[in-house]
């Protein structure tokens, strides 16, 4: 037995020590794990057109940044309960649109893959099956390395954008610690609280005729006409269009969701105030 682990120790010394083995291992491919590629690697396609990083190659992502993109958005949504009708994705189905229509409208911009973890309430007391939830501190923490990692790799602007109520606080302590310790290397981050006005979508709404009488109850837990109508522009499933209408439960507080095409087309209007409001504040706090 000492005799044959002794030949295995010194196969594998050879193997390690002769180039064209390491080679054959793959260890000078890209790609290959746990090996060092050389960031300096030509892209060897053309470009993919995408504001989302998580859909473009390493390589699209630092051509991008290369060429100007050199602003980055980091949307926060969330995975809980919303009434009974809307999916427990709401608040990133919302981000997915409006996400892309702020990048668009700002252009030279990325988008993160959205952070589907926020602060839901204590970890171990969810009432709600279906919600799943972070601590405030291990958000925070989550959003900092996120920073982090892009700031590290040419971002200049780190945007911090949520569609839940709760994630405001935490992402403005994020960005005022960042801040701090960020000045003088050339890189900002800013909270953009301007992106998730409620009260604001409201009044929006209400200059269009859509006046929502929001109740107590079943049907007011996390769930309104602004949220039904943007998610219906992506999958009127998201929000059970078919069964409701079987059931003759196609309204949200006393508004009715019919004709789709109508309620779809409010959706879209919305998608793009919101991001027009949007871009004005971040335009406003970089500059």
């Amino acid at each position: 037995m000492a005799r044959y682990l002794c030949y295995l120790g010194l196969l594998a010394v050879l193997v390690l020590s002769d180039p064209a083995a390491a080679q054959r291992r793959g260890e000078d491919r890209p790609g290959s794990d746990g090996v060092h590629t050389d960031p300096e690697w030509p892209r060897p396609i053309p470009m993919h057109q995408s504001v989302w990083i998580e859909n473009l190659t390493w390589l699209e992502v630092r051509d991008n940044i290369r060429k100007g993109m050199t602003t980055a958005i980091i949307p926060t949504g969330g995975i809980e309960q919303n009434g009974p009708f809307l999916t427990t994705d709401k608040h990133n189905v919302i981000l997915e649109v409006t996400g892309e229509a702020i990048a668009k409208k700002l252009g030279n911009v990325l988008i993160a893959p959205i952070v589907a973890y926020v602060p839901q309430g204590p970890v171990d007391q969810i009432e709600y099956p279906g919600t799943l939830s972070v601590s405030p501190e291990t958000f925070k923490q989550l959003l900092a390395d996120i920073s982090e990692s892009l700031r590290s790799q040419g971002f200049r602007n780190i945007i911090l954008i949520g569609d839940s109520g709760g994630n405001q606080q935490p992402m403005a302590k994020v960005a005022t610690e960042l801040s701090q310790q960020w000045a003088g290397s050339g890189a900002q981050i800013h909270h953009i609280p301007e992106y998730y006005n409620w009260p604001e979508r409201q009044q929006w709404l209400r200059d269009r005729g859509i006046n929502e009488e929001i109740q107590p109850g079943w049907e007011g837990l996390h769930d309104e006409y602004s949220a039904t109508s943007i998610m219906m522009t992506v999958n009127p499933t998201k929000v059970r269009m078919n069964q409701r209408l079987d059931e003759g439960l196609f309204a949200i507080h006393g508004v009715d969701l019919a004709p789709v095409e109508e309620t779809i087309a409010v959706g879209e209007e919305l998608i793009d105030w919101i991001a027009t409001v949007t871009v004005n504040a971040i335009n406003e706090s970089i500059d």
